[in-house]
Parts: C-alpha cells; structure tokens; sequence
C-alpha cells in the first residue's frame, strides 16, 4: 500500500509548494507557523529526498489593507512598516531553516507586471467588467473606506468586531455592505454609502467549471471540500477588484481615473506565479517557470489557513480559468485554527507567541518538532508555552535525543570508535530494520497525503522502537560478556539511528545536518547502511532539554 501512495511520485515530478503570503503588517505568531509555513517546509523537504523537483515560493504582502491601517496608526509610511515586517519574516525563516526557493514580495516591479498580465487578459477575454456601487465613505475624513477601515457586527455569527472582508471568529469572508452597525476605524463614526466606479471579477463566469472540477478532487480534506462546494452551490458572486486606495498595485488602465489601486485580494494569488517567474529568471532561465504551471505531470500543493480556503479554491482557480493555460491547484490542504487557551491565535489581535519570542524560548528544531506534533490538520488545536516544553522533553529529548546519544555513545566506547560491520545480525536485529524500514515507507505515503502528523509518530514510533530494542538487548552488559554480539547489536541499532534519522529530517533540518559528519547526508528517502570502520566520534547532545520551572516563570514575567 505505502509503495502505491507514491506511484504518481515519478522521479523528477515537478512540485509547486505554494505558501500563503504573510501580510507584512505585524510580527507573526505560531499560529501562522503551524498553520502554513511549517506543513510546507516539512512536505517540500521531503519531496525533495524522494527525488521530485521542488519550487517552493512565497512572499510578503505589502499592499494589504492592515498594512495602511497599522502604518495610519504609527504615524509611518506603509513602505516603512511593511519593509520592517518583511525583514523580520527573512529573518524569522532563515532561524526556522525554512527551505525557500524564493522568498520575495508583493512590492516588486515583476509582480505588478505578471499582475498587470493577468488582469488585461481577464478583461480582453470578457471576465472583468465596469460597475458602479455603492461603497462605504467616511465623511469626517473626507475618503471611501478599503473594506478593513470598516468594522461591524458579523451577520452570520454576531461577532462584534468583523471586519468588512471577513469575520475572524466563523471565518466568513464578507461584503462591507454585510456588516450590522458598520464604522470608521478612521473616525469612528457611521459610514454613508455613494457611488464609485470599479472593476469586477465576473467570477460567476467560472461556477459550472468550478463545480466540475471540484467534484473531480480526491483525496482533499473533507473540509476544505466541503467548504469549497457550499461555496459554488451557494452561488458565486462577482467581486470588486479595484478600491478607492493610494497604497498597492496600480492599474494597467486608465478607464477609472486617479485613485483607484487593484485591490489587495486579486493580486496577492497572483503572487505565486509572479513568484514562480521571479525565481526563473534568478537561475538565468526565465522559461523554467513553465514546468510547474503548465506541465501535465506537474503537481501544485497550496499550504494555507482555512480563513483563505475561497480564495484558493475558488477564486484563484477561476482567474487561472479565465487567463488560461495554467493549472489549477492538486491540493490545498488548509488547517484549522490554532488556539491559545481557547483563543484563536491573531497578528491583529494581538492573541498568540510570536515566531521571534518562540524561538527565544526554544531552539528551532525543538519549536518544529513541538508544532509539528501538534498540527491543526483536522480539527483546531489548543497551543501552550508549558504543552511546547512538555513535548520537548517527555518526546524529542527523551526518545530521540536519547537514542541518538546513547547509540554513538556505546559506539564510540565500546566498539573502537568505529561503524561495526553488518555481518552477524540475528532475526531479532533485522526485525528492528524492518520496522525502520516500513516507518520509512508508511512516513513517505503520510507525508504525500500531507498527514504530517501521522508521519512523524510514525517516525517518533521507530525511535522508540529502537530504544526498545537495546533495553531488550542491553549490549552494555553484552560488551563485558559477549563483546562481538555487543558490536553487532550496536551495529544494528545504529543502522536504525540512520534510518529514523531520515524519517525526522523534513522535521528537524539542523539536529539532522549537525550529524552530518558523523552519519552523512540525508540526501534520499532511504535507510543505507553505513561503511563499517567509518569514524564514530563522541557524539554532543542533539536538544537541550528545557527547563520547565525558569519557561513557566518567564512566561508570568512576561
């Protein structure tokens, strides 16, 4: 079964890992960490291992409303806050090890070009129109409002601070003219509506192709399934692409006249083709970019929350129908939401650990392994300082530190320094081999189904299923004994140290890169046997193991 999940793998697949574009208006929490930018480091590393040719892209969004409303707020320019954002993003993944191809953003002269491309060949084809509507102004500031300078009441869950494209508490995304008792964050005041012109995505255009092809996913969380056709079925409607703004991309045509910026929504999706096509020309290639969105055999995996879940699964998709020749989304595995002591975790609300005060408290591949294990895939999930540095020290510490350490510990002690040879084993040690070896198989299939979690239990159950083997085995009684058997066992649990060692790389990037010179690269999706009389030095632990008593006081500190 596990070897049939990864037939479609064919060598050299091309992968397009497309993660959600961070808005550049706040620090980001772990939250945002465990809901798009982990699963999608973890699945593209392992993509890689298995041989598939890997782009994984994303960016900054700068044009986004909470930018201007954040910058009106500091007394800043929206280019000075989304420069100091975007500098902390770059700096926030090298220190995770997230694997991007191309990090870039929204801000540069490529994008609004492919954003321009975009858009001109979704009006010469008919999908983009004129219309006037009515629009929220603000007259004590004398300025129609973007839909996030207007909150209200939602009106499908009554949550009091909505905002006017989406309610963060049911995650509906909604019209301004939607909300009950709708106001300024400007001034405060009761916004009147007046007329404005503006151009629409006809995305009605799209709702029978929309609805075919949703009905041709498999293997798609049943969420994001169901949500996406309760969607369609609901009936899609037309939406504004333009707003009444001075910040963000400007437009390819002059119909409208001054004031008018193409609004935030439409173009950040387009971010990952104009990222795509950024990166292409990096290389010296500016055609590679091809491979990933218009090849037959090509993949496209999209790492997002569930609050974009329509944009991704419907709205993107019809402009990619509309422009043509592009392919849609092979999956878009949206998490549910993170959860702070019940709260969910929000950069505007300020609800959550930032990713800088997280690594702080934690080194980086322990923060990973923490989040990993604990990922919102099905269901939300409830984060805490002390659940973090509990899992860090009863799992990560306790099953695969130690079994790293005590492994190249009696290695080097018992078996001079030196990799044993393979020759010997009885069928109690090639059991444990094949117990890594099918952890290796069933991991590969868990992660290309993006069932991470699964995975790295998976993983972690290899581990404890080594260490169960030298508590069996006891080859530090061996050694005074028995010492060829000791070496042999030794031997063996150290092929199993090699094997579990690949199954937690996605997971665990710079433990696994420290055992470098010791165990070699992890550079393929397979356990290989290590050549006997290879040096074993005095291995340094891999985790430092936290200190629950100073975290938890530094947390009422803080």
């Amino acid at each position: 079964m596990a070897d049939e999940q990864l037939t479609d793998q064919r060598a050299g697949t091309p992968v397009l890992v497309a993660v959600a574009w961070p808005y550049a208006s706040g620090s980001r929490h772990l939250g945002h960490l465990a809901g798009a930018y982990l699963p999608a480091d973890v699945y593209a590393r392992h993509q890689r291992l298995v041989g598939n040719r890997v782009l994984m892209v994303s960016g900054s969004d700068v044009h986004g409303t909470p930018i201007t409303v954040r910058a009106d707020a500091e007394g800043v320019t929206p280019r000075e806050l989304s420069d100091r954002y975007h500098a902390e993003f770059v700096a926030d993944w090298e220190r995770l090890g997230i694997s991007w191809d191309l990090y870039t953003s929204t801000g540069t002269e490529n994008h609004a070009a492919v954003t321009h491309d975009i858009f001109l060949k979704l009006l010469r084809n008919g999908h983009i129109d004129r219309r006037s509507s009515e629009q929220y102004f603000d007259a004590e500031a004398g300025r129609f409002l973007p839909d996030r300078y207007i909150e209200g009441t939602c009106p499908h869950c009554d949550y009091a601070e909505a905002r006017g494209d989406q309610c963060e508490d049911c995650g509906r995304t909604l019209d301004p003219e939607e909300l009950l008792d709708p106001r300024s964050k400007i001034t405060g005041s009761s916004p009147e509506l007046r007329s404005t012109e503006h151009f629409y995505l006809r995305l009605s255009d799209f709702s029978d192709e929309l609805a075919a092809w949703l009905d041709t996913r498999e293997g798609w969380r049943r969420h994001v399934l169901n949500f996406s056709k309760g969607w369609v079925e609901e009936g899609l409607h037309d939406r504004a692409i333009t707003r009444d703004l001075d910040w963000g991309v400007d437009l390819p045509v002059d119909d409208l006249g001054p004031g008018k910026r193409i609004y935030v929504w439409f173009e950040a999706v387009i971010g990952y083709l104009s990222a795509s096509m950024e990166w292409a020309q990096s290389t010296g290639q500016p055609e590679a970019w091809r491979a990933w969105w218009e090849g037959d055999d090509a993949r496209s995996v999209y790492f997002i929350g569930k609050d974009n879940i329509p944009f991704h699964t419907i709205i993107w998709p019809g402009m990619l129908l509309g422009y043509g020749g592009l392919n849609l989304p092979t999956d878009v595995p949206a998490n549910q939401y993170v959860t702070f002591k019940g709260g969910k975790a929000s950069a505007s609300r300020g609800v959550g650990l930032t990713i800088g005060a997280g690594l702080e408290m934690f080194q980086a591949d322990a923060l990973r392994y923490a989040l990993a294990a604990s990922l919102p895939e099905q269901s939300d999930t409830d984060l805490s300082v002390d659940e973090i540095g509990r899992r860090v020290n009863e799992e990560l510490v306790a099953t695969w530190g130690n079994l790293v350490n005590r492994v190249l510990s009696m290695v080097h002690r018992t078996c001079d320094g030196a990799v044993p040879g393979a020759s010997g084993r009885t069928p109690e040690d090639l059991a444990l081999l094949e117990v890594v070896d099918e952890a290796l198989d069933t991991a590969g299939s868990q992660i290309h189904r993006v069932e991470l979690r699964a995975a790295l239990r998976t993983g972690m159950g290899a581990a404890a299923a080594a260490n169960a083997y030298l508590n069996a085995t006891e080859p530090w009684k061996l050694a005074k004994v028995d010492p060829e058997r000791a070496n042999v066992v030794l031997g063996t649990a150290l092929a199993a140290v090699v094997g579990v060692r690949v199954a937690l790389a996605p997971y665990l990037p710079f433990s696994t890169s420290a055992l470098d010179d010791v165990l070699g690269l992890v550079d393929s999706w397979e356990r290989r046997e290590l050549s006997p009389g290879s040096p074993i030095g005095k291995p340094t632990p891999l985790f430092a193991k936290v200190d629950m008593d100073v975290l938890l006081s530094e947390q009422v500190d803080g």
